[in-house]
């Protein structure tokens, strides 16, 4: 009797530590080859939520865009390490402990904690390297710094708040430095920004202050936090003026008829087909692609010890977004007509702009064009954006009028558009990229020669 009561036991331990040690632990994945770190935009599941293979478990945010996590299995979400708003997790760290069906979740808070801990140990390495004899003996005052450090990063330039708390502050004028954040580690959170009220004091000071004069009554600036987008673009930007040898050719471009086809096909689309209209950037990125056909120097990258020519033109398209520019990619133009030139485009640009591109949506490219001609833009050049040797800065397109002997009174009007082009000199040769302008002002002049 004894003995079974005993198995029963020791049976129930046996399946109690089992399902314990089924517990797992989640960390930042690498949504690309590049990414290094990320954010936590939202988690789409909350603690002891259960989850099937296919669900959405968080969205993580990227130097590019926002990408949706997908569970490989079923489970539950026994333990969140990484809270909504959290910036620069390295790729590789626990942000999640995760649980089967039937699993003990006591073990996770446990996990948890033993995970946060584990990171002090190789800082206090770094920091004795020279006296390691002398320091050994002393990690309460190390520890005490890097506590005191930390309040001084969240009072200077970094303020660490929620997306949605930012995006409600930003369009309200509420500046983030004066709010106190009750989220987790002090994170300003949507709450804070929403129970926000100015004091009647200040309210008070600023009408005493109007009939005196124009004194500062409200804050003179904003400061918004560095996306993880903004900082890779600053930081790859950058680099590519400093490394690169840019050079730039500028032409003219006789847009007539171009202006005349992109009406003529339009009009065959009718009203009920508004959105699979072409725009006169669907006719630049199909001449830069026969264009780079015919130069295919152009269409070329350095990688150091080689020049890697291309033999399609995946034509990187310059995209505005409220966190950044992004460049998704329409892969292999030449081989496309104008529609479907124009539809990949239009259905790319929105993704970006709602910030759902995924990794291979934006990875690669071999040519770059950026238009900013909608903006009523004459004329400017670009930055490169390496390894691509090249990148075409659109303008607009203007009537302008020009000399014409064969009109009686000796001048025209004409549709001219401004481009230059931005080269690296390491693999682009000034001849070569003039050769390359000849030939996209040609099909440009000429839009029938590329539609034979």
């Amino acid at each position: 009797m004894a003995s079974s009561s005993l198995a029963r036991i020791l049976s129930r331990q046996l399946h109690i530590s089992a399902r314990r040690h089924a517990l797992s632990k989640f960390s930042m994945p690498a949504m690309s080859p590049t990414m290094t770190e990320g954010g936590i935009a939202s988690w789409k599941k909350a603690e002891g939520e259960t989850f099937s293979a296919g669900d959405v478990l968080l969205e993580i945010e990227t130097d590019k865009a926002t990408i949706d996590v997908e569970a490989q299995d079923d489970g539950i979400l026994a333990k969140i390490i990484a809270q909504d708003g959290s910036k620069n997790v390295a790729v590789g760290s626990l942000i999640a402990i995760l649980a089967e069906e039937g699993d003990d979740l006591s073990g996770a808070a446990q996990m948890a904690s033993e995970a946060a801990s584990a990171p002090p140990p190789p800082k206090e390495e770094k920091t004795p390297q020279p006296p390691k004899a002398e320091e050994a003996p002393k990690p309460a005052p190390s520890q005490a710094r890097s506590q005191e450090s930390k309040p001084e990063l969240a009072k200077g330039e970094r303020i660490f708040a929620s997306p949605i708390a930012k995006k409600i502050a930003l369009e309200r004028g509420i500046p983030l430095a004066q709010l106190k954040g009750t989220g987790p580690e002090g994170r300003i959170i949507r709450e804070d920004v929403e129970k926000y009220q100015p004091p009647t004091a200040a309210a008070s000071a600023t009408t005493a202050a109007s009939s005196l004069g124009p004194t500062a009554s409200l804050p003179e600036y904003t400061d918004t936090p560095v996306s993880n987008m903004r900082r890779v673009i600053g930081s790859r930007l950058t680099q590519s003026k400093q490394e690169l040898p840019h050079y730039y050719l500028t032409v003219e471009i006789n847009m007539d008829k171009v202006m005349k086809l992109r009406e003529v096909f339009n009009k065959t689309l009718g009203e009920k087909d508004k959105a699979a209209k072409l725009s006169v950037n669907d006719f630049i990125l199909k001449a830069v692609a026969c264009a780079l056909n015919d130069v295919p120097e152009a269409n070329s990258a350095w990688l150091g010890e080689v020049i890697r020519q291309y033999k399609k033109a995946d034509i990187s398209l310059a995209v505005a977004t409220p966190t950044g520019l992004i460049t998704p990619i329409v892969k292999d133009v030449g081989s496309k007509g104008l529609a479907t030139i124009s539809s990949e485009a239009k259905a790319l640009a929105k993704k970006a702009r709602d910030g759902k591109l995924a990794p291979q949506d934006y990875q690669g490219g071999t040519f770059t064009v950026s238009n900013l001609g909608m903006f009523d833009i004459d004329h400017f050049t670009a930055i490169i954006n390496p390894p691509q040797s090249c990148i075409l800065a659109v303008g607009s397109t203007k009537p302008t009028i020009v000399p014409a002997p064969e009109e009686e009174r000796g001048f025209k009007t004409v549709n001219m558009m401004k481009v230059t082009l931005s080269s690296d000199h390491r693999t682009v040769d000034g001849a070569v990229g003039a050769r390359w302008m000849t030939a996209f002002k040609g099909y440009l002049e000429n839009p029938l020669t590329f539609m034979l």
